[in-house]
C-alpha cells in the first residue's frame, strides 16, 4: 500500500510543485537549525565537563585506593615491629637460662636479626608516610578541581535547560511540522535531501539561485542552467556542491 502510494504522489506531483515542497521542508528544517544553533556549543561543553568530571573522579578514586594501600602497608609493618619486640624480649629471656656460648650466640644472632627487621619496618612506615602526605595534599589539589568543575557543570545545565525550555514548544511544533512534509514527499527525493542535509556544514540541501549563483556555494550557474531551473520542468543540482536548485524568490 505503501508502494503504491508513493508511486501514485510520483505521477500526481509535478516537478514544480515536488520542488515546492522541499523548499518548503528546507524552510522548515533550517529553522529547527536556527533553534539549536542558539545553543551554540553548550551542549558540547556539558559532555567534555561530564567527561572531564568522570575522569576526575576515576583519579580520585585510584588515588584513595593508593592511599588505603598505603595505609594497610602500616599498619602491617607496625605489626611486624610488635612481633619482632615480642621475639626480642623471648630471646633475651632464652639466653639468661642457656647453656653454652653457642646458644647464646645463637640466640644473639636472632635478636640483631630481629632489631634490623624493626628498623628496616620503620623505614618503610617512613616511606609509606611521605608517599600518603605527597597523595593527601593531591587529593586536595583534585578534590578542589573536581569541586570547581562540578559547579562549572552546574551552571552551563542550567544555562543549557533554560534555553531548550524557551525554545522546546516551538522546536517541537517545527520537527511536527517537518515529518508530515516529508510524508508528501518521494522516498528517493527525501533520502537524496537528508542525505545533503547531514554533508553540509549549515544543513541546506535546496537553495535559491542569487546573483547568478548557487545559494549553498556561490559557485556561477551557465546561463542557460539558469532557464532550465526557472522552467521548473525538473529537478537540477548544483554542479559543484551536488544541491538541489530552485529559482530565485524575488
Amino acid at each position: 500500500m505503501a508502494k503504491k502510494t508513493q508511486e501514485n504522489l510520483s505521477k500526481e506531483i509535478s516537478v514544480e510543485e515536488k520542488l515546492r515542497a522541499l523548499f518548503d521542508l528546507q524552510l522548515i528544517d533550517s529553522k529547527i537549525d536556527r533553534i539549536r544553533t542558539v545553543r551554540g556549543e553548550l551542549p558540547l561543553e556539558v559532555q567534555d565537563l561530564e567527561d572531564e568530571i568522570a575522569g576526575l573522579e576515576t583519579r580520585l578514586g585510584k588515588m584513595n585506593d593508593d592511599s588505603t594501600a598505603l595505609d594497610n602497608e602500616i599498619n602491617a609493618k607496625k605489626i611486624s615491629i610488635k612481633d619482632s619486640q615480642s621475639l626480642i624480649k623471648k630471646y633475651e629471656q632464652q639466653q639468661a637460662n642457656v647453656r653454652n656460648n653457642r646458644e647464646f650466640d645463637s640466640l644473639s644472632k636472632e635478636i640483631e636479626y630481629q632489631n634490623l627487621e624493626i628498623q628496616l619496618s620503620e623505614k618503610r612506615i617512613k616511606e609509606y608516610k611521605y608517599k600518603m602526605d605527597i597523595i593527601k595534599k593531591s587529593l586536595e589539589d583534585l578534590q578542589q578541581k573536581l569541586d570547581e568543575r562540578r559547579s562549572d557543570l552546574s551552571h552551563k545545565k542550567a544555562e543549557l535547560d533554560d534555553i531548550i525550555a524557551e525554545t522546546k514548544k516551538e522546536e517541537e511544533a517545527l520537527s511536527k511540522k517537518s515529518g508530515e512534509f516529508e510524508v508528501n514527499i518521494e522516498e528517493r527525493y527525501l533520502s537524496a535531501y537528508k542525505r545533503i542535509r547531514s554533508n553540509s556544514f549549515n544543513g541546506l540541501a535546496v537553495v535559491n539561485i542569487e546573483r547568478d549563483s548557487c545559494g549553498g556555494c556561490f559557485n556561477k550557474i551557465p546561463p542557460q542552467r539558469q532557464l532550465d531551473i526557472q522552467s521548473k520542468r525538473k529537478i537540477i543540482v548544483c554542479e559543484h556542491c551536488g544541491r538541489v536548485l530552485v529559482p530565485s524568490e524575488d
